[in-house]
């Protein structure tokens, strides 16, 4: 009998108070699907004790990996961006102490002030534990490919660590473009959730290929949620376009060699099998997009809701042998991040010693 197969989760989103409090003073909507109120989605966002990991268990999740809800610190203000950054990483810090075989977490990174995003990147690796960081593809109207990001990318290269990308609404033109004037709310889900959330950062991982990020850094490893944002799906095609943007390498070949790819938990069976016959099994990850995907069947839809023991039954009945279902539920991420770990107590209890003993002075 194959041994219980352990799942950890790399997109489980959390709205912590200090990133509320950044939002609802930049003005940000103050939707249940961020955090505010008191409908069961936005409890969930909040919440990172008893319900979260009740939740958990109902899914059939070991560990969750905790991030900031999208567009985490990239819509704030330079100076915003990183206290707030720093205090969400120290916070997701202490949630994870409470329940180190439970929660891991993904750094908030201040990217609208590019020259502190690698100081607090390293940072949160090396002193908080963190195994990597949740960026959100733009960066207010600054593609991911921008210039000023390239020190983000080779502070990341050299920590060995991913950066998970996760998207967030287009642009207030493309939405008026391609998603305004229809029925019934219909225009502002498909603009993000639907479809256009994926074409969206899609469109930036392209970017970053194309503008030549992966050939500056050639060991950055990128994780790509929802079965990799459309772009798998149309690798045979867009290759076309690899010599004329110059690429040192075949399009396809950063998919397989720079790029990760989870479901976000849209458990869809054609989805899975594509995704490992373009990437391969040993390239792929797990999420459930926690709270988004659960208890969420409307109309009794089957594909976005990893309640009730789905996300645990769908990798447990995946058309793959039991080494590949663990290799995708937890040992590709221990493969990419196990390394951070073995720093982890000793970084914590050297500040911990520090911070004593400047207490003690």
């Amino acid at each position: 009998m194959p041994e219980k197969l352990r799942i950890v989760g790399l997109e489980e989103h959390v709205a912590l108070p200090v990133l509320l409090d950044a939002w609802t003073r930049a003005g940000v909507p103050q939707i249940p699907q961020l955090g505010y109120g008191d409908e069961p989605i936005a409890q969930r966002l909040r919440d990172v004790g008893d319900r979260r990991l009740a939740d958990m268990d109902d899914q059939g999740v070991d560990v969750a990996v905790l991030s900031l809800a999208t567009p985490g610190v990239h819509n704030l203000t330079a100076a915003d961006a990183v206290s707030v950054a720093r205090e969400a990483n120290d916070a997701l810090a202490e949630v994870v102490d409470a329940h180190p075989d439970r929660f891991q977490a993904l750094a908030a990174v201040p990217t609208p002030a590019p020259e502190a995003a690698a100081a607090e990147l390293e940072r949160a690796v090396t002193r908080l534990g963190f195994r990597g960081a949740m960026l959100y593809g733009r960066t207010g109207d600054k593609p991911a490919d921008a210039p000023e990001f390239d020190d983000l990318y080779a502070t990341a290269e050299r920590l060995r660590v991913p950066l998970h990308f996760h998207p967030q609404t287009p642009v207030s033109a493309v939405q008026e473009a391609y998603y305004s004037d229809l029925p019934n709310g219909v225009g502002r889900a498909l603009a993000t959730a639907g479809l256009g959330w994926y074409y969206d950062l899609g469109v930036q991982y392209l970017r970053m290929i194309f503008s030549g990020v992966f050939d500056r850094h050639p060991q950055l490893q990128v994780i790509a949620g929802h079965w990799g944002e459309v772009v798998l799906f149309y690798l045979d095609h867009i290759g076309v376009l690899q010599d004329m943007a110059k690429l040192e390498r075949p399009l396809a070949d950063y998919f397989r060699q720079n790029f990760w790819v989870a479901g976000s938990g849209t458990v869809s069976e054609r989805y899975l099998r594509w995704t490992a016959e373009v990437v391969g099994t040993e390239r792929m990850l797990y999420s459930t997009d926690y709270p988004y995907t659960f208890g969420t069947r409307p109309g009794g839809f089957p594909f976005l809701d990893t309640s009730r023991g789905v996300a645990r039954s769908f990798l447990e009945q995946a058309p793959f042998i039991e080494e590949e279902k663990a290799a995708i539920g937890s040992g590709n991420w221990e493969r990419l991040t196990g390394h951070t770990a073995t720093t982890q107590g000793s970084s914590r209890s050297a500040d911990d010693h520090a911070d004593s003993t400047s207490c003690d002075q």
